[in-house]
């Protein structure tokens, strides 16, 4: 029979290029791995792990206990930092978990249903442009479908031009070959996300992500009912309890839960059951590390509405070797058994190893990490403003 494991140790490690790693490890000297990554409030994340430092002697295989005190055991609960948190802390105590047992996590959660997982990387950066290279760059490294930003920045009232330029940059992907997903990024208001969604429809994108903000259900409902494209949104949205509306309403068709934003490998296996109800196709946000990747890639295995994963290599927020190979901060950085990630024709073969399935290079973490944390700020998003100087959606 397996001893108990007690949690010992919780630590975090800010990395470049914008991610936030938890180290957690217990009395028979297992150490897991999670990702806590919430883009642009790096400080706000390590503040709320001051509280979840309470699960120190806590029995690490008591993963629903500690996740239930944690989001329940204050009166204020949910929302993106109090979430991150515990994600990181979730996905590092499933990894103990299927440590201790020599078994991936999705064994743990009743067993695979596919052996392959399909995936998409990312085109043309913030500000899309060039991406009729960088589609050829893609399907040269396996993919077989790509995201990209729809606009820059858009005005409430815009020229019809901003709108036909993202017309061309999707028929330029198409020219190559690729599946092609939209994120609007809620970037656009109603007026122009309206205009935009049915000048796309034609083309017949994978999806179009976030056609408005998440603030927005009903407004965003009117778009779902007017457009055949599927539409999909999540990666503002904490728990199942923020998804209930939008697929009460019928609102979407691909939800996009982020692993380290909404409870970790828990909730996400929570929410991928709940969409199932609604026909709902499960496709998990993650522009994030690996941690991140390898940990929605164990709920990706055994979830039966699982349609694509997000994968952030070589995206336009990381460094990759080729720009700078002195400072490289990319998807394979942190990891020594990168092969597990390796693309072709689309897909991801699904994780074997014990745990979320990959060898963290703790030494060059931790190397990382006191760099990062003594010569830069943590990472923040861009602030945008229009011409007429006032503050734009980013």
């Amino acid at each position: 029979m397996a001893s108990k494991s007690l949690i010992t140790k919780i630590e975090m490690f800010r990395v470049p290029p914008r991610w936030l790693f938890v180290r957690v490890e217990t009395t028979d000297g297992i150490v897991g791995w999670g990702e806590s990554t919430l883009e642009g409030h790096t400080e706000a994340v390590e503040g709320a792990f001051g509280d979840l430092q309470r699960f120190i002697g806590a029995e690490a295989d008591n993963i629903a206990d500690i996740w239930q005190e944690a989001y329940m055991g204050r009166f204020y609960r949910g929302g993106p930092v109090l979430m991150s948190a515990l994600s990181g802390l979730d996905i590092a105590l499933w990894d103990i978990k299927g440590k201790k047992y020599g078994i991936p996590v999705w064994k743990l959660l009743g067993g695979k249903v596919r052996d392959r997982i399909k995936v998409y990387g990312w085109i043309g950066g913030d500000k899309p442009d060039d991406v009729l290279d960088a589609a050829k760059a893609r399907k040269a490294e396996g993919f077989t479908c790509v995201k990209m930003n729809a606009t820059d920045i858009v005005a409430r009232v815009d020229t019809p031009a901003v709108l036909k330029g993202t017309v061309e940059r999707v028929r330029q992907v198409q020219s190559v070959g690729l599946d092609v997903g939209i994120d609007f990024h809620g970037r656009l208001h109603k007026g122009m996300a309206k205009q935009l969604a049915k000048l796309l429809e034609p083309l017949h994108p994978l999806f179009i992500e976030e056609p408005l903000l998440p603030t927005q259900p009903e407004e965003i409902a009117d778009i779902s009912n007017a457009v055949s494209t599927p539409i999909a949104l999540g990666e503002r949205l904490y728990t199942r309890f923020d998804f209930r509306p939008y697929l009460e309403r019928r609102v979407i068709d691909i939800a996009q839960p982020d692993v380290s934003h909404c409870g970790g490998i828990t909730e996400l296996h929570r929410i991928a059951a709940l969409t199932e109800t609604y026909d709902v196709t499960l496709a998990p946000h993650c522009p994030l590390g690996p941690i991140a990747l390898a940990a929605c890639m164990q709920v990706a295995a055994c979830a039966p509405n699982f349609g694509i994963q997000e994968m952030s290599w070589k995206m336009h927020y990381n460094i990759t070797a080729e720009d700078n190979p002195d400072a490289e901060a990319d998807l394979f950085t942190y990891i020594s058994n990168s092969e597990v990630f390796a693309v072709k024709d689309g897909h991801i073969s699904v994780l074997e190893g014990p745990g979320i399935g990959i060898e963290i290079d703790e030494k060059r973490v931790r190397e990382a990490s006191q760099k990062y944390v003594t010569t830069q700020s943590p990472w923040r998003n861009p602030v945008w403003r229009g011409v007429d100087g006032s503050l734009a959606e980013w």
